[in-house]
C-alpha cells in the first residue's frame, strides 16, 4: 500500500485512473508475486507524468537525491522501509557508510545526505559519510542551511574493504551515479554489501534498456487491468553513436524522430487526443551536458545546438513527450516524483521548473481523490522495470537465451 497524499492535481479521475483504483486488490497481489521472483532496487526516485489522457513513468533514478523534500510525516514510512531493506540484506548490520557525489557541493545536496543519514540512523544503524574524492583528505564539517552540520570523511581502502578511519561498515550506500566510470576504490568489495550495485551506475546503465523493460512490464500490467499498455509507458527509440556534426547522422536521427511522431499520432487519433505530439531527446547514458531537448518535427534536429561538453559521438534516447497538466492543457504544471526504498513507496514531491514542492498527507475524510495511489503504482512499475533491467545487465549473473 502507499499513503494517501495531497497532490497538486485534484481534478476528476480519468478512466485509466479509475481502472487502477478499481483493480487495487489484483494490483497488490500482482506486485507481491513479482517481488517473490525479483529483487527491487535498494532505493529509487521515479518521475511520473500525468498528461490527462496518459499516466506513465518517464525517468527512474537509482541514486536518488532530494530526500530532504520528503516531509516529516513521510519519514516513518522511509524508516520502516529502510529497516525492512537492511534486515533482508544484512540482518546483523550495525554500520552503514553513505558515499555522496564528489562534485555536488550545493547546500540542498548536503541536506539530502543529512536526511538519508537521519533515516538510516533512526532505522537503528550507525551512519558515516565517506567521500571517494581525492580532494577530501581529512575530516570536513559541512554546514547545513538549518544551522546543523554533518561530518564528511575521506573513504579509505583497507584489507579489501571501504572504511573510514575509525568506522568499518558492513553496508555501503552509494548516492553517487558514477557517470564518468567506476573508481578502483569501489571495485571488488567482496566482503561488504554495495547498494546499489556498480552496474546500476550511469557508467554502464542505459535509458533504452530500462525503457524496454518498462514496456514489457507495461504490457503485462495493462493485460492485468484491461488497458492498452501505451497508456502506461512512453513510446521510445534509440540512436547509438550519434554525431551531431555529421549531416548524415542528423538526417538519420530526424527520420527516427518523424517515425516516432507517426506512432504517437496514430495513438492520438485512436484515442481522440487533440494535443500536438512531441519527442524528447536525452543522452542515453544520462549525460547532463546534453540536457533534455523537445522537438515536434524531425527537421528540428538540424538546428540543435550541442554543448561542447558532449562527446563527439553519443548515444541518443528518443522518448514520447508527455506534458504534465491538470487536464492535458498546455499550461505549466508540476510533475510528481515518487520515492521508494526496497519495494515500498515512502513519499514524494511535486517538481516544477524552479523548485520541488513537498507533498503532504491528506486529512482524514478528505474528498480529493487518492491520486498518489496511482502515482505510487507508476513508481512501482518503474521500480520493477529497474529490477528486470539490473538482472539483465548483471555481469555476474548467468543469462539464458
Amino acid at each position: 500500500m502507499v499513503p494517501h497524499l495531497v497532490t497538486a492535481l485534484t481534478g476528476s479521475i480519468g478512466e485509466l485512473e479509475q481502472r487502477i483504483l478499481d483493480s487495487m486488490p489484483a494490483i497488490e497481489r500482482w506486485f507481491r508475486l513479482e517481488w517473490m521472483e525479483h529483487t527491487p532496487p535498494f532505493y529509487c526516485a521515479v518521475d511520473v507524468r500525468n498528461a490527462g489522457y496518459k499516466l506513465a513513468p518517464t525517468d527512474t533514478d537509482l541514486f536518488p537525491r532530494d530526500w530532504h523534500l520528503l516531509t516529516p510525516a513521510m519519514l516513518p514510512l522511509a524508516v520502516q522501509a529502510a529497516m525492512a531493506a537492511i534486515e533482508k540484506i544484512c540482518p546483523e548490520a550495525r554500520n552503514l557508510l553513505i558515499v555522496p557525489q564528489s562534485r555536488n557541493t550545493s547546500p540542498a545536496y548536503w541536506r539530502n545526505i543529512a536526511q538519508l543519514q537521519r533515516i538510516f540512523h533512526t532505522a537503528g544503524l550507525n551512519v558515516g559519510i565517506g567521500s571517494i574524492s581525492p580532494d577530501v583528505k581529512e575530516r570536513i564539517t559541512v554546514p547545513l542551511p538549518d544551522g546543523e552540520s554533518l561530518q564528511l570523511e575521506p573513504a579509505l581502502r583497507t584489507n579489501g574493504r571501504l572504511v573510514l578511519q575509525d568506522f568499518d561498515p558492513c553496508t555501503i550506500l552509494l548516492n553517487n551515479p558514477l557517470r564518468t566510470g567506476v573508481p578502483g576504490i569501489l571495485e571488488e568489495l567482496h566482503t561488504q554489501f554495495l547498494l546499489p550495485p556498480l552496474h546500476a551506475a550511469w557508467a554502464t546503465r542505459r535509458k533504452n534498456v530500462h525503457a524496454r523493460c518498462l514496456e514489457e512490464i507495461g504490457r503485462r500490467f495493462g493485460k492485468l487491468i484491461g488497458v492498452d499498455h501505451w497508456l502506461l509507458a512512453p513510446l521510445f527509440d534509440h540512436r547509438p553513436q550519434m554525431d551531431f556534426s555529421n549531416s548524415t547522422d542528423r538526417e538519420a536521427l530526424a527520420e527516427q524522430v518523424d517515425a516516432l511522431l507517426t506512432k504517437i499520432r496514430r495513438k492520438h487519433k485512436e484515442y481522440g487526443i487533440k494535443e500536438k505530439p512531441f519527442v524528447v531527446l536525452k543522452a542515453d547514458d544520462d549525460n547532463p551536458a546534453l540536457g533534455t531537448v523537445s522537438i515536434r518535427e524531425g527537421k528540428e534536429v538540424h538546428n540543435l545546438y550541442i554543448n561542447a561538453a558532449i562527446p563527439a559521438t553519443c548515444d541518443i534516447f528518443l522518448q514520447e513527450g508527455l506534458a504534465t497538466t491538470p487536464e492535458g492543457s498546455d499550461h505549466l504544471a508540476a510533475n510528481p516524483v515518487v520515492y521508494t526504498i526496497d519495494r515500498y513507496v515512502v513519499g514524494g514531491f511535486q517538481r516544477t521548473e524552479t523548485e520541488g514542492i513537498p507533498l503532504t498527507f491528506a486529512k482524514p475524510g478528505a474528498s480529493v481523490p487518492n491520486r498518489f495511489y496511482m502515482y505510487g503504482v507508476m513508481g512501482r512499475l518503474a521500480m520493477l522495470a529497474a529490477s528486470y533491467e539490473l538482472e539483465a545487465t548483471d555481469p555476474n549473473a548467468e543469462h539464458y537465451d
